[in-house]
């Protein structure tokens, strides 16, 4: 008989996947509207029992297709934290563009069930004991989010979309070549199909796999992994779907989705970095992260729309996540996974806000758009509050994440690269100070009324800037979290 806490597994992957497909039938606005909140509020609180769940020991059910380690609880208590702020602020968002005439009514049923197909995905991803269907669930979430890419069926939409499923398809076609060498090199030892293709087995046997073929498999899944985590060069695809999509939609994309496909690569990094002690790995995720950093900081310079600057932001951190990995040691990790956290939340307080300006101003345009505090006080408060936090500065967890990186690159004697990495900062920092002088402060201008969203829209946000706040603090249960899960990156536990 299954377990209470593996039985929790199953409901996580119910609750979203349900919920789904009964939005897709019903007719009704308020009933659409009634059936997402409540799916979203139960994923957040089994989200909420994984943390304390994982802490007595690994998860493990459907004859260990699914498992549930420290890692895996903090993608899904990021997915259900965010999943659930990020859906109520969509129910006052949707509700403003169908006001405006952006959305009709059937859309809203197609747009709910995405949401929540979308969450289903990437709980899959995360608890995926399997190699298989790691890379099935990854491949899911792209087609899942497309379709809320697509949303508003305009032509930039509909290429933004076509071109997000073209290129990260391409991409995964890599990763599934390296799951299949990480298989055949899993399986020479093992001498069994079923557990070659098991997390935990690989775990328990990563320094007996051959060093060659398990560098070949890691190169093939940092490609392909890296097109959906936003790795340059494979990130193109990332700006024209983050741009497109209903701003809640781009706060998934951003805080969430980016997580999923990073999480993934980290569980071969955890295996490579043992059947490949030369620290392999590690100088190839030093490479792309820093490679990432500086070309984001780049963009975001030269980039007059304020969801695809914020795209470039979002690239510009996945390069600090994958720069700390690439530091290594337990220093490095936990700075990764730290940031891993922070991100997920400071992006969609972005988002979220940069949707709401979006509304109110009727472009994303940030020549057109000014003095934001004037003319929306408290959303330009948050929305200042994301960019500052965005930028790395105190008293926010990303400063201290990017200075904990900083601290291990140094600390490593990795001079060069930790100068490169700061300089890459530096200038993002330069892009998002200039972002917020041109538009949060001056003069307003005549055309927009004053006044905020509705409360639907400011009250999840305001939480998440409460949320982005007392991450510096990483309270009890998260610290424990996240240390467990840079555990188990390291292979400790």
């Amino acid at each position: 008989m299954m377990g209470v806490d593996a039985g929790l597994l199953l409901y996580l992957l119910a609750v979203p996947l349900v919920t789904a497909l009964l939005a897709f039938l019903l007719k009704s606005r308020r009933l659409v509207e009634g059936l997402h909140v409540l799916g979203t509020a139960l994923l957040c609180s089994l989200s909420l029992r994984l943390v304390t769940a994982v802490s007595g020991g690994r998860l493990l059910a459907l004859h260990d297709l699914l498992h549930a380690d420290q890692l895996s609880a903090l993608l899904v208590f990021i997915i259900g934290v965010m999943g659930f702020l990020v859906g109520l602020y969509s129910v006052g968002y949707m509700r403003q563009e169908l006001e405006g005439g952006e959305t009709d009514e059937p859309q809203l049923s197609s747009y709910y069930g995405l949401f929540h197909l979308f969450l289903f995905t990437m709980v899959l991803s995360a608890l995926a004991n399997n190699l298989a269907l790691l890379w099935v669930a990854v491949e899911a979430t792209t087609l899942a989010s497309a379709f809320l890419v697509g949303h508003h069926r305009r032509q930039t939409a509909a290429e933004g979309a076509w071109k997000y499923v073209l290129l990260c398809s391409i991409g995964l076609a890599f990763a599934l070549y390296g799951t299949i060498l990480t298989y055949v090199n899993a399986f020479s030892v093992l001498g069994d199909a079923h557990r070659a293709l098991l997390w935990t087995e690989l775990a328990r046997n990563a320094g007996s796999l051959d060093p060659q073929l398990m560098k070949l498999a890691f190169v093939f899944i940092l490609i392909g992994f890296g097109t959906k985590a936003g790795l340059f060069p494979m990130h193109t695809w990332l700006p024209d779907a983050h741009s497109e999509a209903p701003s809640p939609a781009s706060a998934l994309l951003s805080g969430v989705l980016l997580k999923s496909a990073l999480v993934g690569i980290m569980r071969y990094y955890s295996i490579a970095s043992q059947a490949v002690p030369d620290g392999f790995a590690q100088r190839l995720l030093l490479v792309f992260g820093l490679l990432t950093v500086c070309a984001g900081a780049l963009f975001i310079l030269v980039q007059p729309d304020l969801k695809r600057k914020l795209a470039y932001s979002s690239i510009e951190h996945v390069g600090v996540i994958a720069t700390g990995l690439g530091v290594g040691g337990p220093l490095g990790v936990f700075a990764a996974l730290f940031h891993t956290l922070n991100h997920s939340v400071t992006k969609s307080v972005l988002f979220c806000t940069a949707g709401t300006i979006g509304l109110r101003y009727g472009t994303r345009d940030t020549t057109r758009i000014r003095g934001v505090l004037k003319v929306m006080p408290l959303t330009g408060a948050m929305f200042l509050a994301g960019v500052v936090a965005a930028a790395g500065s105190p008293p926010f967890g990303i400063f201290l994440s990017e200075f904990t990186t900083i601290a291990a690159g140094l600390g490593n004697g990795q001079i060069a690269s930790t100068a490169l990495l700061i300089a890459g900062l530096l200038i993002a920092f330069v892009a998002l100070v200039l972002l917020v002088s041109e538009t949060v402060f001056g003069p307003a201008p005549d055309d927009p009324p004053r006044g905020d969203g509705n409360a639907l829209m400011t009250i999840p946000v305001g939480v998440l800037v409460a949320l982005m706040a007392v991450l510096v603090l990483l309270p009890g249960p998260l610290h424990e979290l996240v240390y467990g899960a840079v555990a188990v990156v390291l292979q400790a536990r």
